[in-house]
């Protein structure tokens, strides 16, 4: 029986609590130095793809700017531009929201990163969660739920739409029919929906991938169905391996509904890893960084996303708050995408945790944030890796460390050999791009997709 390839990825933290700002070894999350070390290590370990994260604005909490947040974060096309002039294979993934950008600078922006890399470029699709976001544009509004997947299931048609108006004549499509027209005017395109009205010529030729790697991390039912018909690689926030395999299971049917072939679509959990050199030691260290990424402050402020209130007068050591979440009421913590569709269910999972074990607040939300998956001996780590792989739970893992840019270094020196050597992981990149590197097909055309009854699952 042929074993699955791991796909292997690397993230740079945002806005987030894994990372250990008073470790010696936690550098700078802004310095070209820090973006460029992580890199060339992720390469050196023969890894898919680099993951940027985004913000599109400032975390606060309660009106102020949050004190353990990434300020003066750079953009993100010119990081990845940069870094496509420092390496040679990996891919380049951006976070770019289709709430605030607009289908011809996206399409020429993704268009013109692969061209410059070689065809390693790829965009990770999110829509906007929040209103306030929405003060840093032109439009201002916000958006609801099935607005925001409405929008971005028209922005990244017509994005492909004019990724393939070069080379195959005109792309001329209404988005509420689906009929299109084709002529030879290389670039010319038109397109009309509830989101768009667009026409021109597009100037940028097309690239090397054809149509860069999707990305998404759906989450909702309507989250799940848009990546699973639009995405090449899907992120996960399910870790442990029962809830891993359930995802994987459920979106690789939705992929099969919306008349793709489920092998063609890679589901990738994040995941963190501490090394030791004996389980007990991984585990003694993984308990002492999980101790300062969550440090009783930090605890209150992760619970005050779920209750949308200032607790700031709760002793992080004591009992869980004995009042009700405010999902109704203006938002807490603005800024990150919230942590629960539905705060008061979640309050109650985590007052049962509580019960059930004795926790305290703290205890508790370092239970439910343990952010590590993999913990104990390189050996232990590359078995837990392959199981989740050849089990169907994940076709690999986008990597976290809590310290940047150097906590990639020792997956890349200790956990990566061993999977090289058991035959499931690279030894070096065999594909002149990233889609080749994942083992995808290349892209349908987007008259072909039109018409393979995808559009129906793109609208939901």
């Amino acid at each position: 029986m042929t074993r699955k390839q791991i796909v292997l990825g690397a993230y740079f933290p945002g806005v987030n609590h894994d990372t250990v700002w008073s470790d010696p070894a936690s550098g700078s999350h802004i310095a070209w130095e820090s973006f460029e070390q992580w890199a060339r290590t992720a390469e050196r370990g023969g890894l898919d793809l680099l993951f940027l994260a985004e913000g599109l604005r400032l975390r606060t909490r309660g009106g102020e700017i949050f004190d353990q947040d990434v300020v003066g974060r750079p953009d993100t096309f010119t990081v990845l531009a940069a870094l496509a002039a420092v390496t040679e294979h990996i891919g380049l993934a951006g976070t770019i929201n289709s709430t605030y950008n607009e289908p011809y600078e996206l399409a020429r922006k993704f268009a013109t990163l692969d061209i410059l890399s070689g065809g390693r470029a790829a965009w990770n699709v999110v829509t906007s969660s929040d209103a306030p976001t929405g003060e840093n544009f032109r439009r201002g509004a916000y958006l609801g739920h099935h607005q925001r997947y409405e929008r971005a299931g028209e922005t990244l048609a017509a994005v492909r739409a004019l990724w393939d108006s070069w080379g195959s004549g005109a792309v001329v499509a209404d988005q509420a029919s689906g009929e299109f027209l084709s002529d030879a005017r290389v670039g010319d395109f038109a397109l009309s929906g509830n989101q768009f009205d667009i026409a021109g010529r597009f100037s940028t030729p097309r690239s090397p991938q054809g149509h860069p790697v999707i990305l998404q991390a759906g989450e909702s039912p309507a989250g799940r169905d848009f990546a699973a018909a639009n995405a090449d690689a899907i992120f996960s926030r399910y870790q442990r391996f029962d809830e891993a395999r359930a995802f994987y299971d459920d979106v690789k049917a939705r992929v099969r509904r919306a008349g793709r072939d489920p092998h063609e679509v890679r589901i990738l959990p994040s995941a963190g890893v501490v090394l030791g050199d004996t389980d007990a030691e991984a585990r003694e260290r993984h308990e002492h960084i999980h101790d300062l990424q969550v440090d009783p402050w930090t605890s209150i402020v992760l619970a005050e996303m779920v209750w949308n209130r200032d607790l700031s007068s709760y002793d992080p050591d004591g009992p869980l708050p004995d009042v009700d979440p405010t999902p109704e009421a203006p938002r807490w913590i603005e800024g990150r995408a919230p942590l629960t569709q539905d705060p008061h269910a979640t309050a109650a999972a985590w007052r049962e945790i509580a019960a059930a074990n004795g926790f305290s607040l703290r205890e508790t939300v370092k239970h439910v944030f343990d952010r590590a998956v993999f913990v104990g001996t390189p050996e232990h780590v590359a078995d837990e890796i392959d199981r989740y792989v050849q089990s169907d739970a994940s076709d690999g893992f986008i990597l976290g460390s809590h310290v940047t840019p150097s906590g990639l270094d020792e997956i890349v020196e200790r956990v990566v050999p061993i999977l090289q050597e058991r035959g499931v992981f690279r030894t070096g990149y065999d594909g002149g791009t990233l889609r080749e590197n994942l083992g995808l097909a290349p892209p349908a055309r987007f008259g072909e997709r039109r018409n393979s009854g995808r559009r129906a699952a793109v609208a939901s």
